[in-house]
């Protein structure tokens, strides 16, 4: 097993400049899911980087953006599934980025481009590893590995739930590895086990077909105003969600949840250091704010109404719109966040308040007694030379719940080529070439291990 690492290790080093190259061709490739900018162009060029790498590929169309399914065979009857999107975020504010977004730029050890982070490298990155694996077991994986790779992950995935049921038997496995994972700001690898939910909405009130002079404000309504009192109903000062019942089906962690999460570093340093953050929430501080993450949120994104440029112009605005996301627990169910939301606004007073849903995907989590999830530290541990930390619960949302409800109970973890400042969904978003190897060389111990349990 020593000398198969080695060889692991020697070969992903020896190769690394090939594998950057083809993140970058990925990288350069436009895949904007919120406008479906070059989308469909990338699945195309994806599915052929996999039958590269000796993967049986299927480019399934959908209702949205194409689904791409791709298995090699292994030794046992185990299989791992790997959950990727090739699918990425807007781009803007492009005035951000120091080189254009969708042009792959190398400099001072890290690779700059849209998607780099989020998710292409890790792509790459995992498609070095089962190279490095195979080249080390003479041209064999030790396992199945079976990728699926969506390209709406970054608009809520509304359809892969449908795509999961109508495919269950092309995703059959034993263990999945989802996307993201990687090492924190003190260089210790994270494995995280799960996801909150998130309800995406947009709010928005017209009161008049047009904008009119603002001398008239003492006659006339103004959807600014009135979109204001609306989102005020919806959150106190406290930080607490003012919709009724919103709180009624929170679990909380278990207690080895909070154990696992009172182990994690404190963050308030590092968030004061690179976001300029003056206070927390409710006055958080030390370790004990990792603890809310098991707490729902309610967010603004951003507010639009009347003129915004520059100088002044005196209107009224007819409308005004508001795009906000729910973050949610377990056991919390967007639907009926949503009904709940309705009904708040109604009672208030706020009828004429119009509620868009933007998308939604339920909580979803792998047991911190899992197996599978010693097994992936143990392996993070091997490469990073420091004890792995796992993190129950991650704050961000993403379909996972779809695999557990149609697959059954299959542990899901995180493993990957991030860290704390890569600015994924931000202008220069990037990766660090050292934990593009350092990631595929602890997926390449995961597919070891698995295959020795399988």
């Amino acid at each position: 097993m020593t000398d198969t690492r080695a060889s692991i290790d020697a070969y992903l080093q020896t190769h690394q400049n090939d594998y950057i190259q083809a993140t970058m061709r990925l990288c350069a490739q436009p895949s904007v899911s919120a406008t479906g900018e070059g989308v469909a162009a990338c699945a195309e060029l994806l599915a052929g980087l996999l039958v590269q790498h000796h993967f049986q590929v299927q480019v399934f169309p959908t209702a949205g953006q194409p689904v791409i399914v791709a298995h090699a065979p292994g030794a046992s009857k185990g299989t791992l599934l790997l959950y990727n999107h090739y699918d990425v975020q807007p781009a803007e504010p492009l005035e951000l980025w120091t080189t254009p977004p969708f042009t792959p730029t190398v400099r001072e050890g890290n690779l700059y481009a849209r998607g780099a982070a989020d998710d292409k490298g890790e792509i790459v990155a995992r498609l070095a590893a089962l190279d490095a694996v195979r080249a080390a077991r003479h041209g064999e994986l030790p396992c199945g590995v079976t990728f699926i790779i969506e390209g709406e992950e970054e608009s809520s995935s509304p359809h892969l739930d449908q795509f999961v049921r109508e495919h269950r038997a092309d995703l059959a496995a034993q263990a999945a590895i989802w996307e993201a994972g990687g090492q924190d700001s003190e260089g210790q690898v994270v494995v995280s086990l799960g996801l909150r939910g998130v309800l995406s909405v947009e709010l928005s009130v017209r009161v008049m077909d047009r904008d009119a002079h603002s001398g008239l404000g003492h006659v006339l309504p103004n959807a600014a105003w009135r979109l204001i009192w609306a989102l005020n109903s919806l959150k106190g000062p406290d930080e607490r969600l003012r919709i009724p019942g919103f709180y009624d089906h929170v679990k909380p962690p278990t207690p080895r949840e909070r154990e696992l999460l009172l182990a994690l570093p404190p963050r308030d340093e590092l968030y004061r250091r690179n976001l300029g953050v003056r206070t927390f929430v409710r006055g958080g501080a030390g370790a004990d704010m990792n603890l809310a993450v098991f707490e729902p949120t309610g967010t603004i994104n951003g507010l639009t109404s009347g003129y915004q440029g520059p100088g002044g112009k005196t209107v009224i605005p007819a409308r005004a719109s508001a795009k906000l996301d729910f973050r949610l627990v377990p056991d919390q169910d967007p639907a009926d966040i949503l009904a709940k939301l309705r009904t708040h606004l109604d009672a208030q007073g706020f009828t004429d308040v119009a509620i868009e849903e933007q998308g939604s995907t339920p909580p979803a989590k792998t047991s911190a007694d899992d197996p599978f999830v010693a097994m992936v530290a143990r392996a993070g541990a091997e490469v990073f030379g420091r004890p792995s930390l796992i993190e129950p619960m991650l704050g961000g949302s993403g379909p996972m719940h779809i695999f557990f409800e149609v697959l059954g109970p299959v542990p899901i973890v995180c493993a990957g080529i991030q860290y704390w400042s890569n600015r994924a969904h931000a202008p220069d978003e990037h990766f660090r070439l050292k934990d593009f190897v350092n990631g595929a060389r602890h997926i390449a111990r995961i597919v070891e291990n698995f295959a020795s349990a399988s």
